[in-house]
């Protein structure tokens, strides 16, 4: 039988998890966690305390924890580009970063159209080395997450920097907040979670889908994926059979490509995001509000 930490509403959601598995607590100490990314190359996983303004390191090799970088720049959101370069989604800095094989820090984006960005939050690459981030006001709401300030822009969208030239291009422009966003393992579908409850009265709580051009520049009309159940979805990742582990209330939500709620991760503390790692890709790690914690799954995230 499975697991006690798990909740099953799909037989489909059996041939993912391991019987025997469990969510293992890493480290615990946070004020909020978030943005978790594997570097494979030093078999290390970062993650943001964004409060606390600092960027902590958890080694796979012996289990210990330190402090990566802080201040940090209230960051948020990490990926790795197809280089192995980390990329970062900054709220104080209100720009998104990446950091050079040197250790230098190079900002890729601070301003649309002459305007400062709001507060960067989540990020992904596409195969075409593009980097498609959201950018909700979080992180000038207050001095909490970063600095208290007005939104020059006036809007919350998804963006997409272009590779080549470095331009910013506004690629969804009808959310209220979005936050998490991935792609499908093919890249036809762009998913992005409107937490936009947070901010409106019976705002939106739900995950929209965006099929992407053929070109790869822009996407159509989004769709209603999901709704969630338990407060606001967060940050996800897509695993290789085209699943989404989303954070949620509640912990991880898997929802099948075609928007069915496969199960659940039942986690003690609200789940902010998600990523996958290890040797093998198939351990999820999972930022819930105070801690760090993982667990092996039967399946495993997208290669990069």
């Amino acid at each position: 039988m499975p697991a006690s930490d798990f909740e099953i509403f799909d037989p489909r959601f059996t041939s993912m998890i391991v019987g025997n598995a469990h969510v293992d607590k890493l480290f615990t100490g946070c004020r909020w966690s978030e943005g978790p990314v594997y570097v494979p190359a030093g078999r290390y996983l970062l993650w943001s305390d964004i409060p606390n303004d600092r960027v902590m390191r958890w080694d796979e090799t012996d289990g210990s924890v330190s402090v990566f970088e802080q201040p940090a720049w209230n960051a948020n959101g990490h990926t790795l580009d197809r280089q192995g370069r980390v990329l970062s989604c900054e709220h104080r800095g209100r720009a998104v970063t990446r950091r050079e094989h040197d250790g230098s820090r190079k900002v890729l984006a601070d301003h649309f159209e002459g305007q400062r960005l709001n507060s960067p939050n989540d990020l992904v690459v596409k195969s075409d080395d593009s980097i498609w981030f959201t950018d909700p006001t979080y992180g000038i709401d207050s001095d909490y997450e970063g600095d208290a300030a007005v939104s020059e822009i006036g809007a919350s969208n998804v963006y997409r920097i272009d590779p080549q030239t470095g331009a910013v291009t506004a690629v969804v422009q009808d959310m209220v907040r979005p936050n998490g966003l991935a792609f499908s393992p093919d890249e036809r579908w762009l998913y992005v979670v409107d937490t936009g409850f947070t901010h409106v009265a019976d705002g939106p709580r739900l995950l929209r889908r965006y099929e992407v051009a053929a070109d790869g520049l822009s996407v159509g009309n989004g769709q209603v994926f999901a709704t969630c159940s338990a407060r606001l979805f967060d940050g996800l990742r897509a695993d290789v059979q085209g699943n989404l582990w989303v954070g949620a209330g509640d912990g991880v939500h898997c929802l099948a490509p075609d928007g069915t709620l496969l199960g659940k991760i039942r986690v003690p503390e609200v789940v902010a995001n998600v990523c996958f790692g290890g040797p093998k890709r198939n351990r999820l790690f999972i930022c819930g509000t105070t801690s760090l914690y993982s667990i092996y799954l039967k399946t495993q995230g997208l290669p990069r």
